[in-house]
């Protein structure tokens, strides 16, 4: 069963315009390479993959880029929900370091390829203030900088006087850092599968949904719900947040995320380059601004992993993420104009899953489970291209499914 990914009134279906359409897959089809998901991690993938000499299939149950990337706020930041030095405890500083900077690659290859599509997807580069949320925190914000700053990431240490000075608000110490970029996702998503499928070697098919059926003379099988069967030689999820089958799998866990976008502002006195920001605190609150002059916000998770049906209960959340920004700008005047909650899927630490199936040769997932999956999509399409083609990455250990200190499964 799939989930009920939100609830409530999206803002980025607004946005679009001449939305492609895509059959149902009604008749067998052959491919070498079988993505399943048309969500940010497959459109990325597909898009990646489109380069190269494969016969591709991707398909999704819903219309393409209308599952959780509709609800996706576009904030990209090369940063993680845990620090770098968090993670250098956790798994060594070498590694740590390592995936601070496929994740820093990764934001430049996001901005190459939002860059190269003929739509302009709102992507727009910007730094992002990352404050300590108490007093307790500024040293925790402190010993991120020196790690940051020690391994050459682009990195500002900001005390409680300049915060008050650049931005308005006084907070005990925060970092600032540069190479982070904000996007309209769903646009993205529809644009990159889009011009994939503009290639030859691409085929893609909507509203269809697929169950795995085995494997068989050299092919994995995947039946339609039309009937109709997939064959295909590399499998590819992508998935998302889409069922509880990964998440059981490899130990992630599921809750669920707020967010409001306002009616527009003409100006944003204070806040200096519209920079994304964010907190220490956890669960924690952010927010950014968008092409046409509105806030989003976002944040105060909690753990029920269904996105939540009462009106009532967005109405509340809504209304504690308008007060979060008056905190914040309190000059600012402007009302909630969408408001909704959505799943959202995380690992316990803090990566994605993505790479090789344990036991099932020719299976690979790209779950880019986290506060920046797409950024994780983008490493993930590039880890799986190269073992497609080479047969191994350099640094799939860092995201396997089956890293040892993961989770592991048996089936």
């Amino acid at each position: 069963m799939g989930l009920d990914l939100y609830h409530g009134e999206l803002y980025w279906p607004h946005t679009l315009k001449d939305i492609p359409s895509y059959p149902r897959l009604e008749k067998d089809v052959f491919c070498d390479v079988f993505i399943i998901g048309g969500g940010m991690s497959g459109a990325i993938v597909s898009n990646i993959l489109s380069n190269e000499d494969l016969d591709i299939v991707l398909a999704d149950k819903r219309k393409i880029g209308h599952g959780s990337s509709a609800a996706n706020t576009g904030l990209l930041q090369y940063s993680n929900d845990m620090m770098l030095h968090e993670f250098a405890q956790s798994i060594g500083e070498d590694k740590a370091v390592r995936f601070y900077e496929l994740c820093f690659e990764a934001m430049k290859d996001l901005k190459d390829i939002a860059g190269s599509l003929t739509d302009d997807v709102q992507f727009k580069e910007r730094k992002s203030l990352y404050y300590a949320s108490c007093q307790e925190d500024a040293q925790k914000l402190k010993t991120e900088y020196a790690m940051l700053k020690k391994h050459g990431f682009p990195v500002e240490y900001l005390e409680d006087v300049q915060i008050k000075e650049r931005f308005g608000f006084s907070k005990p110490a925060a970092i600032l850092t540069d190479g982070d970029a904000e996007i309209n996702p769903q646009m993205f998503v529809i644009q990159l599968i889009y011009e994939a499928s503009s290639k030859k070697n691409v085929r893609v098919y909507e509203q269809t949904n697929v169950q795995e059926h085995g494997f068989n003379d050299g092919y994995w099988q995947f039946k339609a719900d039309s009937g109709a069967l997939i064959h295909a030689k590399k499998i590819i999820y992508s998935t998302g947040y889409e069922t509880a089958l990964h998440t059981d799998r490899f130990g992630a866990e599921l809750n669920r995320s707020f967010a409001i976008v306002t009616t527009p502002l003409a100006s944003f006195p204070g806040w200096e380059d519209q920079c994304m920001i964010w907190e220490t605190k956890r669960p924690y609150f952010y927010m950014r601004t968008t092409y046409d002059g509105r806030i989003v916000a976002g944040g105060l998770d909690e753990d029920p992993m269904e996105a939540p049906q009462d009106s009532s209960v967005l109405k509340k959340y809504g209304e504690r993420l308008h007060m979060k920004i008056i905190e914040h700008f309190p000059d600012y005047t402007m009302d909630i104009e969408y408001a909704y909650g959505a799943t959202f899927g995380e690992s316990a630490d803090g990566r994605p899953f993505i790479g090789k199936h344990p036991s099932k040769d020719g299976v690979f997932y790209c779950l880019g489970y986290g506060g920046n999956g797409t950024v994780y999509s983008m490493l993930g399409a590039k880890i799986i291209r190269d073992i497609l083609l080479y047969g191994e990455h350099p640094d799939e250990e860092l995201v396997a499914p089956d890293r040892p200190w993961r989770k592991l499964y048996s089936t």
